[in-house]
């Protein structure tokens, strides 16, 4: 007798690193959803007896799917694998009712021992009645804009669980967006968004392995005195730009060492700097050597506060092509 399992990621690869994950003789019988929504109705249909739950997702979030499944009393067994590793995301999915918490990308050997742990796994399927298993499913194929998001995703984790500890809030963690775009293209955008309000960016670039890029943070003005509190600015001398300053340092490094963790690399930083003339400095300085760019967008929002600010990271186009060849053992 097969178990029904629900794998409920957004990421194609999240979901083939889960699929591949799976114990090969466990009797389970695997249905894919792409988002909350989605996962939920599965549930409601009786195909998610065990559930591997994301929490950052387009539509219903994970946080979602498991106070829906407490508030209609649906039988299931859920365990949450994200890449959001706060300290209080893990508090809360507890509160919602998962059994465990684990840290994307999901460990073979620790899903094993958590599924035994909690006395999921069942007896061993005989290979001669073996039944629909993940491993057997028709496998997504996997984009370099899949692969690198959901890198992406798990980097960012790291980083707003670094800053949840600095600052003592919950970092609300967004889907990232990943796109190809030339420069004008990314010339617009970024006047858009400059044309909402007054906005400081904090630069800083990065090398590493041949791959490179600068890495941009802009903070709204108007919210800036909202993070020295945060900060426990107790002083005069600590001013606005070396706050914004500290702040870019720990974000960017934090999220390019996830990156760097994962891709096998080490990234040298140079000395994050204010922008004097605003974000069209940026687009000035790098239009003569890049005709587009690897853009990766992740919007922070700290919960509770009036905080909210964007973390731009812009890879040459010569790194495209290193970063598809260190991402090819996942896409594959």
């Amino acid at each position: 007798m097969s178990i029904p399992l629900l794998v409920c990621d957004d990421s194609n690869m999240a979901r083939k690193q889960l699929m591949r994950a799976l114990p090969e003789d466990w009797p389970v019988s695997v249905t894919l959803a792409s988002n909350g929504r989605e996962g939920l109705e599965a549930i409601r249909k009786g195909l998610g007896e065990i559930v591997l739950l994301d929490l950052t997702m387009p539509e219903m979030d994970g946080f979602q799917v498991l106070a829906a499944v407490r508030d209609e009393g649906l039988d299931t067994q859920i365990i949450v694998v994200s890449g959001d590793v706060q300290d209080e995301a893990v508090r809360r999915v507890m509160e919602l009712g998962a059994l465990a918490f684990l840290k994307k990308p999901a460990d073979p050997e620790e899903l094993k021992a958590t599924l035994k742990r909690l006395g999921l796994l069942g007896a061993p399927e005989v290979a001669a009645n073996s039944v629909v298993k993940a491993q057997q499913l028709a496998e997504p194929i996997i984009s370099f804009n899949d692969a690198f998001r959901e890198t992406v995703n798990v980097a960012m984790g790291r980083a707003a669980a670094l800053l949840a500890r600095v600052l003592g809030v919950f970092v609300n963690l967004p889907v990232p967006n990943v796109n190809i775009l030339e420069v004008g293209e990314l010339h617009m955008a970024l006047a858009d968004a400059q044309s909402a309000g007054r906005l400081t960016a904090v630069c800083q670039g990065y090398i590493g392995g041949g791959i490179a890029g600068e890495a941009l943070l802009i903070f709204h003005d108007s919210e800036v005195a909202d993070m020295a509190i945060l900060m426990q600015r107790d002083s005069s001398d600590y001013s606005d730009m070396e706050m914004l300053l500290d702040l870019s340092t720990i974000l960017i490094g934090a999220c390019l060492s996830g990156i760097a963790e994962q891709i096998d690399v080490v990234f040298s930083q140079s000395h994050p700097q204010m922008l004097g003339a605003g974000i069209d400095e940026l687009i000035r300085i790098n239009q003569q050597r890049w005709k587009e760019t690897l853009a990766v967008e992740i919007s922070y929002s700290l919960e509770g506060h009036n905080v909210h600010f964007d973390l731009l990271m812009l890879f040459t186009e010569d790194s495209v092509e290193l970063l598809a060849h260190k991402l090819a053992y996942l896409m594959n």
